[in-house]
C-alpha cells in the first residue's frame, strides 16, 4: 500500500515488508508473559459479569420485593441458590438483595484491580522488550543505514511507536475483552428476560458493524501517513536543537522557524485528516446506538404501559424486567459504539508495529556470523590487499594496497575527500570492502566476529563525541572496569589531567550534551585518554589533535609516541608535521594511492606530498601551477565529499 508521505518516509519500504506485525507482537513477545495475560483475561470476565448484577438485582427487587408480581426464587440468579438460603419475608428479601448488590460491588472492585494489574504488567513488559530489542537490532546495523536515516525518525520509532503499542496492549486489549464480555453477557441476560425485545435491541448491530468496516478502510492509510509525518517533524526538531549554535551564529532563526513551521504543518494536515475521519465516525456510531435505544425504550414502554404485547409481539413484560432491560440495553449499545475506539486504537498500533518490525527486519549490509571466531592478535600486522569500496556507483577508495608491520606507524595523508577516513573505517568494519581484503595477522576481518575485531582496535575520531555524563565516565567508556587511578594516569598521558582538575567538580564534572561544556581541544584530549586507557593492540588516530593548540599538540604527540611505540598505529592528518616521523606515509588522491614512502623520500620525489608540505611551510610561491589549478578546480566544482 502506498502512502502519501512515502517520498519523505525513509521507512516506507521496510514498513511495507513487515509481515503480520501484530501476530509477531503477540506470538513473539506475548507468549513469554502468558500468566499476566491470563490474569487480565480471567479477572476481566469476572469483573464485567459482576458489573451486570446490580441492574438484574434491581429488576428482581421491583418485581419480587416491592410489587410481588414474580416469586423471589423464580428469578435468576436466585433460582440457582438452595431454597434454604433465601428469605421469605419482604423485608428479608429486601436486605438480602441489598447484601448481594453490595457484595457484587466489592467483589467487582477487587477483580477490576486485578484486571488492571494483569493488563498493565502484560503491556509494560512487552513494551520494555520491544524497545530494547529494537534498539539492539538497530545498533547492529551498518553505518550506511545511519547515513540514510535521521536521528529524529529513529527516536520516533523507539519512543512514540513503542508507546503506542503499550497503549493498545493495555487499553485496547482490555477494551476489546470488555466489549466481548459485555455484549455476550448482556445479550444472554436480555434473551433470558424477553427474547422478542432483545431482538429489537440488536437491530443496530449490523449497521454498526458495516459502519465500522468502512471506517477501518478509510483510517488505516491515514494513520500510516501520520506516523511518517511525526518522524519527519522529530527529525527536524532534533536537527535544529543539535545545531542551535550554528543557527544562532548564522542568524538563521527566522529561516529555521519557517522550516519547523512547514514540517509541523505537514503533521497538522496529516493528523487533522485522520481526526476528521475519526470525529465523524464516533458521533455516527452514537447516533446508531441512540436510535436502537429509543426503539427499545418505545417498544418496551408501550408493552408495560398497555399491559399487552404491541404489534407482532406476544407474552407479558414486567416493570422490573423492563427497568433491567433499559439499563442493560444502554450498557449493551454503548460498548458497541466503543468498538470503533478499539478499531481506531488497533489501526494506530498496527501502523506503529509495521515501523518497529520493519526496522527490526532491516538487513545489515555487514553480516556478522555468530559462529565466527574472535580475532587473535599476535604481531599486529595489518595488510590492505587491493581494497576497493564505494557507495552505490560512487567509488571512494580503489585498489588500496599497503602494509603496517608490528609496531609500525602508517600515516594517511591527502586532500579532503581523498578517502583517508573511509579506508580506516573499513579496517573497523564500519563498512565492508567491495573488492580485495583487509587482514590482521593473516586473518580476514570479514571472517572474525565484529566485537572480537573492535576490542583490539582503538579509534580516536576528529569528530569527538562525548556522552552526557561525567568526565570520568567518558574516559572509562569501553573500559568500565578501570580503576580511578588508571583513569587519572590515562588523562595525564593525554595531557588532560590539569584542565580536568580545574573543572568545577573535577573528574565528576558533567560534560553536557555531546560534551558541549568542554572546548574542542578538551574533548579531543578526553577521547585520547579513553583510547590510552583501552590499551588496544591497533590504534587509529583520525585527526586526533586537530582542535588543540600547537603547544598542547606537541605535548600530546610526545604522549602518543609513547603510546604507539609497541603497537600498530594508523594516523590521518592534514597537519603533516604531526606525521612526518611515521614509518610509512601513504598519500591518497581521489581514492587511490599516488605516493608511498617516508617523509624524506616523499619530499625528494617532489610529488603531491611535497606540494602539500610546501603549502603548510608557507612556500606558496614555489608551488607548481598545476597543483594550484587543481586546488582551484576542487573549490569551484564543489566535488562531493562523502568521507574524507
Amino acid at each position: 500500500m502506498a502512502h502519501p508521505a512515502g517520498d519523505d518516509d525513509p521507512f516506507e519500504d521496510v514498513r511495507e515488508q513487515a509481515s503480520n506485525p501484530m501476530g509477531r507482537l503477540f506470538i513473539g513477545y506475548g507468549r513469554g508473559y502468558v500468566s499476566y495475560f491470563l490474569v487480565g483475561v480471567v479477572t476481566s470476565i469476572f469483573a464485567r459479569l459482576l458489573d451486570l448484577l446490580p441492574p438484574v438485582l434491581l429488576g428482581i427487587a421491583i418485581d419480587s420485593v416491592f410489587r410481588d408480581d414474580v416469586p423471589f426464587d423464580a428469578r435468576l440468579p436466585f433460582s440457582w441458590l438452595p431454597e434454604a438460603w433465601l428469605p421469605v419475608t419482604p423485608e428479608g428479601k429486601f436486605w438480602f438483595t441489598v447484601g448481594v448488590i453490595g457484595l457484587s460491588f466489592g467483589s467487582a472492585a477487587i477483580f477490576h484491580w486485578m484486571r488492571n494489574w494483569g493488563w498493565n504488567s502484560f503491556a509494560q513488559k512487552i513494551q520494555h522488550d520491544v524497545r530494547t530489542d529494537t534498539y539492539d537490532e538497530m545498533q547492529r546495523l551498518d553505518m550506511g543505514f545511519f547515513a540514510d536515516k535521521q536521528t529524529g525518525e529513529l527516536m520516533s520509532i523507539l519512543s512514540n511507536d513503542v508507546n503506542r503499542l503499550e497503549r493498545f496492549l493495555n487499553e485496547g486489549m482490555n477494551g476489546a475483552l470488555r466489549l466481548g464480555v459485555m455484549v455476550l453477557g448482556i445479550g444472554g441476560v436480555l434473551f433470558a428476560l424477553n427474547w422478542q425485545l432483545a431482538l429489537v435491541a440488536l437491530l443496530p448491530v449490523p449497521l454498526i458493524a458495516g459502519f465500522t468496516y468502512v471506517f477501518v478502510q478509510l483510517i488505516q492509510p491515514k494513520y500510516a501517513t501520520v506516523r511518517s509525518s511525526v518522524g519527519t517533524l522529530n527529525s527536524r526538531l532534533e536537527n535544529n536543537l543539535g545545531g542551535i549554535s550554528v543557527i544562532k551564529s548564522a542568524n538563521t532563526e527566522v529561516y529555521e522557524s519557517e522550516r519547523v513551521e512547514d514540517v509541523s504543518m505537514e503533521y497538522y494536515d496529516a493528523n487533522w485528516d485522520a481526526i476528521r475521519t475519526r470525529i465523524t465516525f464516533f458521533p455516527g456510531l452514537r447516533l446508531l446506538a441512540g436510535i436502537g435505544f429509543v426503539i427499545t425504550f418505545t417498544v418496551g414502554g408501550l408493552w408495560v404501559f398497555r399491559g399487552a404485547a404491541p404489534g407482532p409481539f406476544s407474552g407479558t413484560l414486567q416493570v422490573g424486567s423492563f427497568v433491567t432491560f433499559i439499563l442493560l440495553t444502554q450498557r449493551f449499545i454503548w460498548p458497541m459504539a466503543q468498538f470503533g475506539q478499539i478499531i481506531n486504537m488497533y489501526q494506530r498500533a498496527r501502523a506503529s508495529a509495521e515501523r518497529i518490525f520493519g526496522l527490526m527486519d532491516e538487513p545489515s549490509k555487514i553480516p556478522d556470523d555468530p559462529e565466527a571466531p574472535a580475532l587473535e592478535v599476535t604481531d599486529g600486522e595489518v595488510v590492505f590487499d587491493s581494497v576497493t569500496f564505494g557507495y552505490e556507483e560512487e567509488s571512494i577508495v580503489e585498489a588500496l594496497s599497503f602494509r603496517a608491520g608490528t609496531g609500525d606507524t602508517v600515516a594517511l595523508v591527502g586532500p579532503t575527500g581523498a578517502g583517508k577516513s573511509t579506508a580506516l573505517k573499513l579496517l573497523l568494519r564500519m563498512y565492508d570492502v567491495d573488492e580485495g581484503a583487509i587482514r590482521i595477522d593473516g586473518q580476514d576481518v570479514r571472517e572474525v566476529s565484529r566485537s572480537g575485531l573492535r576490542e583490539h582496535i582503538g579509534y580516536v575520531s576528529q569528530d569527538t563525541f562525548l556522552f552526557y555524563g561525567t568526565v570520568m565516565e567518558n574516559i572509562s567508556y569501553g573500559s568500565q572496569d578501570a580503576t580511578e587511578g588508571e583513569i587519572i594516569e590515562a588523562a595525564k598521558a593525554a595531557r588532560a589531567h590539569k584542565f580536568i582538575e580545574e573543572l568545577p567538580d573535577g573528574y565528576d564534572t558533567k560534560v553536557g550534551e555531546r560534551g558541549v561544556k568542554l572546548s574542542g581541544g578538551q574533548r579531543q584530549r578526553v577521547a585520547i585518554a579513553r583510547a590510552i586507557l583501552a590499551d588496544p593492540e591497533i590504534l587509529i588516530l583520525d585527526e586526533a589533535t586537530s582542535d588543540v593548540d600547537t603547544e598542547t599538540e606537541m605535548l600530546i604527540q610526545r604522549s602518543l609516541q609513547e603510546l604507539t611505540e609497541n603497537r600498530t598505529t594508523f594516523a590521518i592528518a592534514h597537519r603533516l608535521s604531526t606525521v612526518k616521523d611515521a614509518d610509512t606515509i601513504v598519500v591518497l588522491d581521489e581514492g587511490k594511492i599516488v605516493e608511498k614512502g617516508t617523509h624524506e623520500e616523499l619530499l625528494e620525489a617532489d610529488g603531491l606530498y611535497a606540494n602539500l608540505w610546501g603549502v603548510q611551510a608557507g612556500e606558496i610561491e614555489d608551488l607548481p601551477e598545476t597543483f594550484v589549478e587543481r586546488a582551484r578546480e576542487r573549490l569551484i566544482d564543489g566535488e562531493p565529499v562523502l568521507e574524507d
